[in-house]
């Protein structure tokens, strides 16, 4: 089992993506395939009248404000527009896919966080009445059912509270819930950069390997914006037994074959010592 989780952001080749996805499946490969759309949800928002805000907790992780409207207009983008557009590119290349959001059938539930601290000008602030949350339950009884009976989940935030609210759930770290759940072998988290890079936005200053031992000096480091929330879920996923986990670059040819390849920055299990 492989789990591909696909940014939302500015360059993503979608086409690219969906060929790939589509060889992987014809060679009988078992996937689940997740997606994002931040950049459009930040179109969509501005148009509306009602843009974007983005927070940053105490422990340095950026994420989106999520009121009622913003929710809104999140499931919107998600689940409609990006997830169906997706759904049909696939269809059209012979996959049955599947686009449900992680609210379907309850396929991603978890707590919703009533209350979140923020940092804003050196000080932290308590904000309520935000529709966040995180993903502790997959439910990978209807999602094997999908896959048993040959189709591809086309999965995306949001997910339902256990009260039964939609909530906003970061897409990385959702995807790494999934990967342990099913015991995927590999978590594929690709996006519009081409790994953890040292020197940001250098390409050039790709850091190609490491274990998840070195996980948090490195998103201390070196990560920058996203990319620490991407370094999070690789280190959930891999805490819970996955066995690699490959960030990688989604907005050139074949992005999941090349990842799969090693391209990006591999992270993987500390080796086990050898006894002398």
């Amino acid at each position: 089992m492989i789990i591909i989780k696909v940014g939302g952001g500015e360059g993503i080749n979608y086409d690219a993506v969906c060929d790939d996805i589509t060889q992987l499946w014809q060679e009988g490969q078992q996937l689940i395939f997740i997606h994002g759309g931040s950049h459009r949800t930040n179109q969509v928002a501005e148009a509306l009248g009602h843009p974007p805000q983005f927070v940053t907790s105490p422990s340095g992780y950026t994420s989106r404000l999520t009121d009622r409207a913003t929710l809104e207009i999140f499931q919107m983008v998600y689940c409609g527009q990006i997830n169906k557009t997706l759904v049909e590119r696939l269809q059209r290349r012979g996959v049955n896919a599947v686009g449900l959001s992680g609210i379907d059938g309850r396929i991603w539930q978890g707590p919703r966080k009533k209350v979140i601290k923020v940092v804003a000008d050196g000080r932290t602030r308590v904000l309520r009445d935000n529709f966040t949350g995180k993903v502790t339950e997959v439910n990978c009884g209807f999602l094997q059912n999908l896959l048993d009976t040959g189709c591809l989940p086309v999965l995306t935030p949001p997910a339902i509270s256990f009260e039964g609210e939609a909530i906003n759930v970061d897409g990385d770290r959702a995807a790494a819930a999934t990967a342990a759940a099913f015991h995927a072998d590999e978590l594929l988290i690709l996006s519009n950069v081409s790994g953890v890079l040292r020197h940001f936005p250098d390409e050039n200053s790709l850091i190609p390997q490491l274990n998840a031992n070195q996980i948090d000096q490195i998103a201390e480091e070196y990560a920058q914006g996203r990319m620490r929330i991407k370094l999070l879920g690789a280190q959930e996923a891999l805490a819970q037994g996955v066995r690699r986990v490959v960030l990688g670059d989604a907005r050139g040819e074949q992005p999941i074959l090349r990842a799969l390849d090693g391209q990006g920055t591999i992270i993987t299990q500390p080796q086990a010592k050898v006894a002398s």
